[in-house]
């Protein structure tokens, strides 16, 4: 029974991947069928030789316990060992071995100490098993999905997620994240704007202010697109970049032109380091996303009173709003949140899929970005115009949002399954 659940665990890698082939674009689409069931599919796989292993307990309880008064001390050190055995795999796995090795080298390894241990009780006969595993790791891992339009020129399993950077035909380069239906970075050569939500952002804090930012904290900064563009449009802006994964920075450095003399890099969670930081920024600005979904702590309105302390005075606060095109439920929710902090709270619906939320005090409005658009560097100017002419009230409805509750995945989710039925 172990040595057949170690060959399972070997297969799981490799079968996996039509399964999640398949989910991807179940996913790009919102099928929600394919992507569910593609989705239940590798569940499945993994299921197999999870409930295998679960049986081998009773098993080893029965052939251990010699007569019934010796049946408690056999049970609790029976589990003890596999509860010592389940921390020790989680950790190897989670901290050591994913890190170093990736993922299909760790279900190999795993699979391989699982037949060791099996061949180990059935005789050596057996022992074709492990080798036949043993050689397995040594099998190239290859790329883990298509690249699609363009090439890949990197990728890698970092401590929190699967990241590639992708060369488009036209030399622009994207950074993917997971599942790489949403581009958390874009670099265009020779430009330092996007045409896309992050050109927003250098133009967004001049709806309150009319001089540039002295200091500005990004909380979420992937590759560092928006950090790269404020080095640029404004030299003398100093930027706190937070990113949780620091693999992020150094591919933004690698492949993604990220220079600011005046950047400080942080690889930390936006939360406990806004906690620490000493405060006095003129923007606050959160794109952190793991696709589709926010981290529910930086959609809450303790999370917003934070935001709101660390402002200088007459700063602002950006969100980016993620969601299925016409998908308005997160907006209205975070839109309802913010408002509960802040005294006045605007939307720029810049892309289809996305939306900027701007919080600040009563000197926020349209027509103030529309007055300081012309002190702007010429590059920013019709953005600011366009934003100035974009910019509106939140929409009204949604609740607030607490640390106590704030069921972001479920508003997510809901979302994507009505987005799915309309089409």
């Amino acid at each position: 029974m172990v040595l057949a659940a170690a060959l399972l665990i070997a297969l799981v890698p490799f079968a996996s991947r039509p399964f999640l082939g398949f989910s991807v674009d179940a996913f790009e689409t919102v099928s929600v069928g394919g992507f569910a069931g593609s989705l239940f599919g590798v569940l499945v796989l993994v299921a197999v030789p999870v409930a295998l292993l679960g049986a081998a307990a009773p098993w080893a309880v029965r052939l251990s316990v010699g007569d019934v008064g010796h049946s408690g001390e056999v049970v609790g050190r029976l589990y003890a060992i596999s509860t010592a055995g389940s921390l020790f795999g989680t950790m190897v796995a989670a901290l050591v071995l994913i890190p170093l090795l990736g993922t299909q080298r760790t279900f190999l390894i795993f699979a391989l100490a699982l037949a060791l241990v099996a061949a180990a009780g059935l005789g050596w006969r057996f022992a074709a098993a492990p080798v036949a595993l043993a050689l397995a790791l040594s099998m190239p891992v290859g790329s883990i999905k298509a690249a699609g339009p363009g090439r890949v020129l990197y990728e890698v399993e970092t401590t929190h997620q699967y990241a590639r950077v992708v060369e488009r035909p036209d030399g622009a380069r994207v950074l993917e994240l997971n599942e790489g239906q949403a581009v958390h970075s874009l670099y265009r050569p020779g430009s330092f704007l996007t045409g896309d939500y992050w050109d927003g952002h250098l133009a967004l804090p001049f709806a309150s202010r009319a001089r540039p930012p002295a200091r500005i904290a990004i909380l979420g900064n992937a590759a560092g697109t928006v950090a790269r563009a404020y080095g640029r449009f404004f030299p003398r802006t100093g930027v706190d970049a937070v990113e949780i994964d620091g693999e992020l920075t150094a591919l933004g450095r690698r492949f993604f032109d990220l220079r600011n003399p005046r950047m400080r890099t942080f690889t930390e969670d936006a939360r406990p380091w806004l906690e620490r930081a000493a405060g006095g920024y003129d923007a606050i600005m959160v794109d952190a996303y793991r696709q589709p979904y926010i981290p529910f702590y930086l959609t809450t309105r303790e999370f917003f009173e934070l935001a709101r302390q660390r402002l200088a005075p007459g700063g602002v606060t950006i969100v980016n709003v993620g969601h299925p095109e016409g998908g308005e439920e997160l907006e209205r929710v975070l839109g309802r949140t913010m408002a509960a902090v802040f005294p006045r709270v605007m939307r720029h619906p810049i892309e289809p899929t996305n939306t900027l939320l701007l919080a600040g005090d009563g000197q926020l409005s349209a027509a103030r970005l529309r007055r300081n658009a012309r002190t702007l560097p010429p590059p920013l100017r019709p953005l600011a115009l366009e934003a100035a002419a974009a910019l509106a009230p939140r929409l009204p409805g949604g609740r607030v949002y607490t640390d106590d509750r704030a069921p972001v995945e479920w508003l997510v989710d809901a979302s994507l399954l009505e987005y799915a039925n309309d089409e």
